[in-house]
């Protein structure tokens, strides 16, 4: 199935994504006044390790591990289908052993992706509810979202390691200390702002993989159904394997809630709006 682009959605995108980079040909410019642009080599070493490497790391954080098709055959068939009518190639099926019932997408391009569940999604979603989730997280894969948001975040690191590190590293080099004052402050500037805007970029990036996956399934109400189950399911979940998985929000298809300020700084949309979206999107294919 189709539907017409959402430009809105697509020129928020657009926005946020030259905003932020307005802001990073600032903070180049600061580095380059301050010295600081020594460590952009070293940076970009770590950007590739984790560009490279993100699908492994993922998998690792969440003590996600591959399974074989023999182990999960019901699983690795439905992401098998789902990635034909995606047009994409089959991703590494992962699954993680946890009461969280989530699930999530990594991997650097189409050909280098993982899809991971936990065991507490697969027994709490019903079959239509489940393939709707894969479907969010193979749109991901689709959309290159782990590409996107790796490259969005790098100079957003180097000025939280300048932040956490800075004096350190320029101190010895300017007894005036000066320039690295300058250095720390537009750093912490810059990671402040770049901080609100990749998390902006991260919801609109969920509500496209929602489409996205309601796409591939044909059943909206599906996906919608599923973010309600996962959410309700969420606060049963006992609080120490809520902190174990927290620092994974940004993969998961429902993030794990922490008070207000992970509400203003979360990486996903509330679910009442996603849910909302994905009805409507309902009844424009009712009515196409």
């Amino acid at each position: 199935m189709q539907w017409k682009p959402d430009w809105g959605l697509r020129g928020r995108m657009a926005l946020t994504m030259f905003l932020l980079f307005a802001l990073y040909v600032v903070f180049v410019g600061a580095l380059l006044r301050t010295g600081y642009a020594t460590f952009l080599p070293l940076m970009i070493v770590f950007l590739l390790a984790q560009f490279f490497f993100s699908d492994k790391l993922a998998l690792y954080s969440m003590g996600a591990k591959k399974v074989s098709e023999e182990e999960y055959p019901e699983l690795h068939a439905m992401i098998g289908r789902l990635s034909q009518q995606a047009d994409l190639p089959k991703p590494t099926v992962a699954v993680a052993d946890t009461r969280v019932p989530n699930a999530f997408a990594t991997g650097r391009s189409q050909k280098n992706s993982a899809v991971a569940v936990t065991t507490g999604l697969l027994r709490t979603l019903d079959r239509d509810e489940l393939e709707g989730v894969l479907a969010h997280e193979l749109a991901h894969v689709k959309n290159r979202d782990v590409m996107v948001m790796t490259i969005a975040s790098f100079l957003s690191t180097i000025a939280f390691m300048i932040v956490r590190w800075g004096w350190w590293f320029g101190g010895g080099r300017d007894r005036q200390g000066a320039p690295v004052i300058v250095a720390i402050f537009a750093s912490l500037v810059v990671w402040i702002v770049s901080f609100l805007l990749i998390r902006a970029l991260s919801r609109y990036r969920e509500f496209a993989a929602d489409r996205g996956g309601a796409v591939i399934t044909g059943k909206p109400g599906a996906l919608a159904s599923a973010l309600l189950t996962i959410d309700g399911t969420m606060d049963r979940v006992p609080k120490r394997d809520m902190r174990e998985q927290a620092e994974m929000n940004a993969f998961f298809i429902i993030p794990i809630k922490s008070g207000f300020i992970g509400k203003i700084a979360s990486t996903h949309p509330s679910t009442e709006k996603r849910v909302e979206r994905l009805r409507q999107l309902e009844r424009e294919m009712e009515t196409a």
